[in-house]
């Protein structure tokens, strides 16, 4: 046996349990001892004083934590759909919420009348500045020729058709998405950048309801006026122009209008308003509500916004054009 000076007590000590004492010589090597338990500590205690003298083992558990397989991940969990293709989603979606929610009454009039006062009255200045210079610079460019061909009692029948099936309602809708497109999608976007359209779901209000129904409304609704005005506007600059400089009466021009215009020719313009302020309104809705990226996102999303109203106002122009006008047309033989 040993002596007991040579030997001195090893206590293996565990956060759980005192598991067992074992007698080792002091010559003797420090082994690593491996225990199940989460950690545990081997000292040497000294038997004179019964404190320990020297640390002669830690163990912790080793936890294992998993590390994500990159190669395991599919194509579709990388991709991303691209900024147009989502934008285009919502306005689709934004449509259908609007007309959900217009034909179920859910329309928050006082933000409609405040849109309707800014799309309508504070936009007419402006429309009607346009469509009288527009008017102008059409007259320029075919009365010279007309009268050069003795066709002066037809004049007025062109200007009509002119500007009653295309000059009045696209110049109008070009001026309000510059105008009113603009705004809908920096303040949509503002808006939605800085979490206001949370604060409203928050608040138990629907930002479709709140901000998106009232402006696609007064688009709609104020469109067919300031259409109607920029005609009027459009035809009497057109006609005091071709009296002052080309000589040719108001009269004639006047009784030529008369007699080439229908009544679908006004009704078509209406209609071509009403689609055009819907385009506007709701793209530039869907563009602001979906914008990210702070102050350069809302430059980004108000910029897009107006191209792309103005791309949907041609496309829709050709289509209701081709669908409304098709064949040979007969209105300007009552005008001869």
């Amino acid at each position: 046996m040993l002596a007991s000076s040579q030997i001195r007590p090893v206590i293996h000590i565990s956060d759980r349990h005192l598991i067992q004492q074992v007698y080792l010589p002091e010559e003797a090597k420090t082994r690593r001892v491996f225990s199940p338990v989460k950690q545990s500590k081997l000292f040497v205690l000294d038997t004179e004083d019964g404190h320990p003298s020297a640390l002669v083992s830690e163990e912790e558990e080793a936890t294992e934590i998993p590390v994500p397989n990159n190669e395991s991940s599919t194509f579709l969990s990388k991709w991303s759909p691209p900024k147009y293709l989502w934008r285009g989603l919502s306005v689709l979606i934004l449509t259908g919420q609007v007309i959900t929610r217009t034909i179920n009454g859910k329309i928050h009039w006082k933000n409609t009348l405040q849109q309707l006062e800014r799309v309508g009255p504070k936009s007419v200045g402006v429309c009607l500045l346009t469509s009288a210079f527009v008017g102008m610079a059409f007259t320029i460019q075919f009365v010279r020729e007309f009268t050069r061909l003795g066709l002066n009692r037809s004049v007025g029948g062109v200007l009509a058709l002119a500007f009653s099936r295309e000059l009045s309602p696209v110049v109008t809708s070009i001026v309000v998405a510059g105008r009113i497109g603009s705004a809908f999608a920096a303040e949509l976007g503002t808006m939605q950048v800085s979490e206001q359209t949370d604060t409203l779901r928050v608040l138990g209000a629907n930002p479709v309801d709140y901000l998106v129904t009232p402006r696609v409304l007064a688009s709609c609704i104020a469109l067919p006026f300031l259409t109607l005005m920029c005609f009027t506007v459009g035809m009497a600059s057109s006609a005091l122009l071709a009296d002052s400089v080309y000589g040719i009466s108001i009269n004639i021009i006047l009784d030529s209008a008369q007699r080439a215009l229908r009544s679908w020719d006004i009704i078509s313009a209406m209609i071509k308003s009403q689609v055009f302020g819907a385009i506007i309104s709701v793209v530039s809705c869907a563009w602001g509500v979906t914008t990210l990226g702070g102050a350069k996102g809302v430059g980004e999303s108000t910029t897009s916004a107006v191209v792309v109203s103005l791309v949907g106002i041609f496309i829709a122009d050709f289509a209701l054009s081709y669908c409304f006008f098709q064949g040979a047309g007969d209105s300007l033989k009552n005008c001869m």
